[in-house]
């Protein structure tokens, strides 16, 4: 069966820089023994979660079109997420923090298609669909939750990464592949996990993406929602882990009230956690995420937010006290005695805006190389040019076509043709566009006439400092689409074989009688030439017992009571397999 991609509006409007990290999701892909994968997980989670999951979990398995019995299309899940006001698309592993932020502000959630494998059906560092599909989806059936992730997304996709961060993430993206790749050797991984583990040690101060990101996995992916004495689970990690499902409600897990610290509570992706996070209810966690939010450079700019841009060396945003928006790398500042920024700069395509729309004819086109503005008040008469009506621009020789020569506090100069002017809706001056210009600082020269045309940014603060661009459609790829792909499982003839048996005990799911003499068929030929595979096993065990095939049923327990004491890692989970058998009756 194959699915394609519904349309769904909230894809339709997402911007190109966003789109690019769409993939198909390519359901023929899914073998039979990945359908198994899915069905165990989803029905020990769905046995066990029915009475420590927070309320909505369940309601939302319904609500969001996943199945327990096979993995779900996105076909299916847009249709039926369409109905609550989101949507799904498919992606290639772990993509940039702040591209996966911005999905979320525009209510698409973003779903690893690949599926972990067999080996790796607890747990998996690498995100996949029972992760994303199966813990993400059912939660945002809750409106105050659904709410809480795209206000998260509007936040998370404006925080400022360091160039630590950019490194980290390719870090972590490599591991996780490699650790879910079964043809990567043991030196390959002992590698990436150093390479994870320096960077993990390295003692810098957490970025506000490094924060938010703690945010992030301390709540929707690690949440405990209700009392620290008797807390309910809604964190997709816990949610899709057969593991942590249990281990975090265990007394080893400490129970702490959610709040602001969890910020700078740093987190082992390998490892279960020691201690989660209780929520009293969802509404907390937005209180929780606007105080964070009050913190960074978002909302209070200055120096210390343009400092933030250019450490990331990522294109960023300032927005100065006009509304004038300027989009770019960032590069240097001028600072004085009182820490006020006086000059910017900016290097390679850059664009200016107002109001999260580009000013015409000030597309990255035209500052193909940058660009740079002092800005302030002027020297002298303590006046800011934003605030000068139309006699102080008069007096002071601001008039189209004539020669001036300015002088802000700073002690930066300014003398060149003034050609024109742009003003915001409020009638208010942001740029004036100067020929012949010269900008000196001390014995600097910052502009000569040799650059171009000059262009002043007409401000005297930065009130706002932000990852990405003012009008998502000044700049093609705002994100760096990693050169690492996740690989495909390779496949063989004896693989496949497997495969066929997995399969040929789907289809007689299906059917309303069966013989005992085929499922004896299968489970000989799963002795003879698959004899450490257990999955199988469970489920002819599962349709043995439904058809109450007694002599099968001693047969296929003495088989899996093998596999239990040849194969220790796994007893646990024959033994839940066995349970849920059990509690169908």
């Amino acid at each position: 069966m194959s699915h394609n991609f519904e349309t769904n509006p909230l894809i339709d409007r997402l911007p190109p820089h966003l789109k690019q990290f769409i993939k198909p999701q390519n359901y023929d892909n899914y073998s039979p023994i990945n359908q198994a994968v899915w069905r165990f997980v989803m029905r020990k989670n769905i046995s066990y979660l029915s009475k420590v999951a927070h309320s909505s979990y369940l309601k939302g398995l319904d609500m969001t079109g996943i199945s327990i019995d096979e993995i779900p299309s996105m076909y299916g899940m847009n249709r039926i997420l369409k109905e609550i006001g989101w949507a799904a698309v498919a992606v290639d592993g772990f993509i940039p923090p702040n591209a996966f932020m911005e999905f979320q502000a525009y209510k698409v959630l973003v779903i690893a298609s690949d599926i972990r494998q067999l080996e790796n059906i607890e747990y998996t560092p690498a995100p996949d669909i029972i992760h994303e599909a199966a813990g993400h989806a059912p939660i945002i059936a809750n409106p105050d939750y659904a709410e809480y992730l795209r206000r998260f997304g509007e936040v998370g996709a404006k925080a400022i990464l360091s160039s630590h961060d950019n490194d980290m993430y390719e870090a972590v993206r490599k591991l996780s592949i490699l650790k879910e790749a079964k043809t990567s050797t043991t030196a390959e991984i002992a590698k990436a996990e150093a390479e994870v583990n320096t960077l993990q040690n390295k003692k810098v101060s957490l970025s506000e993406m490094a924060q938010i990101r703690n945010l992030h996995w301390w709540t929707v992916e690690y949440g405990l929602i209700g009392t620290t004495e008797s807390p309910k689970l809604y964190g997709a990690g816990l949610l899709s882990s057969i593991g942590e499902s249990k281990w975090c409600l265990s007394d080893k897990v400490k129970k702490i009230p959610y709040s602001i610290k969890a910020a700078e509570t740093e987190f082992d992706i390998t490892k279960p956690q020691p201690q989660l996070f209780v929520t009293p209810d969802f509404s907390y966690l937005m209180q929780v995420l606007d105080e964070f939010a009050n913190t960074m450079a978002l909302r209070k700019g200055g120096w210390r937010g343009l400092n933030k841009l250019i450490d990331s060396e990522k294109i960023g945003t300032i927005e100065l006290n006009t509304g004038l928006q300027i989009s770019g790398v960032f590069t240097k500042m001028i600072r004085d005695e009182d820490n006020n920024v006086v000059f910017f700069k900016t290097e390679g395509p850059s664009a200016l805006a107002n109001r999260e729309k580009e000013l015409i004819g000030h597309g990255t086109e035209t500052h193909t190389n940058g660009f740079s503005s002092p800005i302030g008040k002027l020297k002298g008469i303590n006046l800011a040019i934003e605030n000068m009506g139309p006699r102080d621009l008069k007096a002071y020789n601001f008039y189209d076509n004539k020669r001036i020569s300015f002088e802000y506090e700073s002690g930066i100069v300014v003398e060149g043709l003034n050609i024109t002017g742009i003003r915001n809706l409020q009638g208010k001056l942001i740029l004036i566009q100067f020929e012949d210009c010269t900008v000196k600082y001390n014995n600097e020269i910052l502009f000569s006439p040799e650059d171009g045309t000059f262009d002043l940014a007409v401000g005297s603060s930065i009130v706002s400092a932000y990852a990405g661009s003012a009008d998502y459609h000044s700049f093609e790829n705002l994100y760096h689409v990693s050169d690492s792909a996740t690989n495909q499982p390779e496949t063989d003839k004896v693989k496949i074989q497997l495969e066929n048996l997995y399969q040929d005990v789907r289809d007689l799911r299906n059917k309303n009688s069966i013989s005992e003499g085929d499922l004896v068929s299968i489970f000989n030929t799963l002795k003879s030439n698959y004899d450490s595979d257990w999955l199988l096993a469970l489920e002819l065990m599962e349709l043995a017992d439904k058809f109450n095939f007694s002599d099968l049923k001693l047969k296929v327990n003495a088989y899996l009571h093998e596999q239990k004491n040849s194969q220790p890692k796994i007893t646990h989970l024959v033994d839940d397999g066995l349970e849920i058998i059990n509690e169908a009756h």
